[in-house]
């Protein structure tokens, strides 16, 4: 008889206090990330494609923490949207020290049976539209010579799934694109990391894959779970910090996959 079968899987625990360590800092970020930057002492601008989702966790995010949220949409697809994001950031907040590029889109599709469209799309959002992130916040920061970027990339990146390989595709150019624009953002004192998460839990997830294929996937981790967005999140404000200051060009792993 194996562990697993004698012990249950420990639930999640509580996520930790915050510790001020984004304090006085400006943070462009998704929601997910927002209430933890929040919660470390962070004035933090949320971004998403849809107007009214966003109004809503604005309101709510400011509403549960008492932070300075400032809401801006923005369809990463879009360049001129994107480069309206940080104009209108920059214009309230007269900077910003970190940008958190979060944005993706995947799918459940086999190679042979997947159209150029549904290719197209994943890498428009997933690939590009972190592209035009990196680069719209890196033109204020290499002329402030500071600051911080942290893009989302995933161990499918490193890892083989079936059905995935527009989106492990897209993942693996997000750890090359992060490594590359941390080379050349270097001499200006710019950090520019990504996290690479396994299994992340959130509303929407079995929109991308169905309910079988995530039971199997929860198996595979040492927890028996997917980590809590909040999990992901901590490496992130980790990598958004003072404490990763000599961290540059890495992409981290978040997660208890064995192999």
């Amino acid at each position: 008889m194996s562990l697993s079968e004698i012990f249950e899987p420990p639930p999640p625990p509580p996520p930790p206090a915050g510790h001020q360590l984004l304090e006085g800092k400006v943070v462009v970020v998704t929601a997910a990330t927002a209430r933890r930057c929040l919660q470390e002492g962070a004035r933090v601008v949320v971004s998403d494609a849809h107007a009214r989702r966003l109004d809503e966790t604005a309101h709510e995010l400011a509403s549960d923490t008492g932070g300075d949220v400032l809401a801006v949409p923005c369809d990463v697809t879009d360049e001129a949207q994107v480069q309206a994001l940080f104009a209108r950031t920059v214009a309230h907040y007269g900077r910003f020290d970190v940008a958190v590029h979060n944005a993706g889109l995947g799918g459940t599709v086999p190679l042979v049976e997947m159209t150029d469209e549904q290719w197209s799309k994943v890498l428009d959002v997933t690939l590009t539209g972190t592209f035009r992130c990196t680069r719209a916040a890196l033109t204020h920061l290499l002329e402030w010579r500071s600051g911080v970027i942290v893009n989302n990339a995933s161990v499918l990146g490193w890892r083989a799934q079936p059905g995935q390989a527009h989106y492990a595709a897209a993942k693996a150019g997000v750890m090359a694109l992060t490594r590359c624009a941390a080379a050349e953002a270097a001499p200006a004192g710019v950090r520019v990391n990504a996290v690479s998460p396994s299994l992340a839990e959130h509303p929407f997830l079995n929109r991308a894959i169905p309910d079988e294929d995530l039971a199997v996937l929860r198996g595979r981790e040492l927890f028996g779970r997917g980590a809590q967005t909040w999990e992901v999140a901590n490496v992130i404000v980790f990598l958004a910090s003072d404490y990763s200051s000599y961290m540059s060009g890495e992409i981290v792993s978040v997660s208890s996959q064995h192999p």
